[in-house]
């Protein structure tokens, strides 16, 4: 849609005033932050849990650096699978910018779902994330977290088969506020997001539909505990709006096991359950994930 890609430009831009540095940096692409505090990259290319958007800025550049990451992520579950490649950018530890491009193969449902066996459904996910204000890592004396404002512009690309189920578009806005809160002394990272959406199953079956035309406010929860300075175990839920009404769609959660043996790579693995998709049932199954830093 016109109207969505029109604001989606005129957020990044409001993004981009905002989130200019001030001071210059020696080392431009540098790596200053502490391990592990920039999480990985969720689903959908944003810095957060396995399914969770979380406040702080992808990659391990400080105020005065850049950094960034590529990924790919798959996962499995009774019926289908899906992957995910993409790579993101942090900007002076303030801004966040992204691009994931997301294929999801309907394995043999699709045969059943009359598509045909290997029908894929594809979108392709454009993010920015902006720190309003708090550290979570360096305000350790208070309880005040660190809140970041985001956006994820979605678009599907079987726009004529999405709209046949019930999606009123293939393409939309996600706007999220996100609260992140690391606890050193506890070894624990605590994350709530508020998300404002029309997606169908992330976006993949549309926007909207009969049971829902606007969007709805989607809470979201993370919790992460650092085992030791490599690995770190957890845990998001994630509801979700149940527009369509051929299908019910359900909330989703993972458990996830993080191996970070450097800065440079980072390996996610995880159990899912994202609930009933397109009336195959309940959907459980594994995820994995590799990002490469910079």
């Amino acid at each position: 849609m016109a109207q969505s890609r029109t604001t989606l430009l005129f957020f990044l831009t409001i993004l981009l005033i905002f989130s200019s540095p001030t001071t210059a940096e020696e080392n431009l692409f540098g790596s200053g932050k502490i391990l592990a505090t920039p999480g990985v990259i969720q689903v959908e290319g944003t810095a957060g849990g396995g399914l969770t958007p979380w406040a702080v800025i992808s990659g391990y550049g400080t105020n005065r650096q850049i950094g960034g990451s590529v990924h790919h992520t798959y996962v499995t579950t009774n019926d289908f699978t899906l992957n995910a490649t993409g790579a993101t950018v942090g900007l002076y530890d303030r801004l966040e910018l992204s691009f994931t491009r997301q294929w999801f193969d309907t394995g043999s449902a699709g045969e059943r779902l009359g598509l045909g066996e290997g029908f894929k459904f594809n979108q392709d996910i454009l993010g920015a994330k902006v720190k309003i204000f708090g550290d979570a890592v360096y305000d350790q004396d208070t309880w005040m977290p660190q809140v970041a404002l985001g956006a994820q512009y979605k678009k599907a690309d079987k726009g004529a088969i999405v709209r046949a189920v019930g999606a009123e578009d293939d393409d939309d806005i996600d706007v999220y506020l996100a609260a992140t809160k690391i606890l050193l002394d506890k070894s624990l990272v605590l994350t709530g997001t508020a998300r404002l959406t029309r997606a169908n199953q992330f976006g993949l079956l549309g926007f909207g539909g009969p049971n829902g035309s606007s969007r709805s406010l989607q809470f979201e929860g993370s919790v992460a505990y650092l085992l030791s300075r490599h690995f770190v175990l957890g845990a998001d839920y994630r509801t979700k709006p149940d527009n369509l009404a051929f299908a019910e769609e359900d909330d989703a959660m993972a458990a996830y096991m993080v191996w970070l043996p450097s800065k440079h790579l980072t390996v996610t693995a995880a159990y899912t359950d994202l609930g009933k998709i397109a009336l195959q049932g309940r959907q459980r199954g594994f995820y994995l994930s590799v990002q490469l830093g910079f």
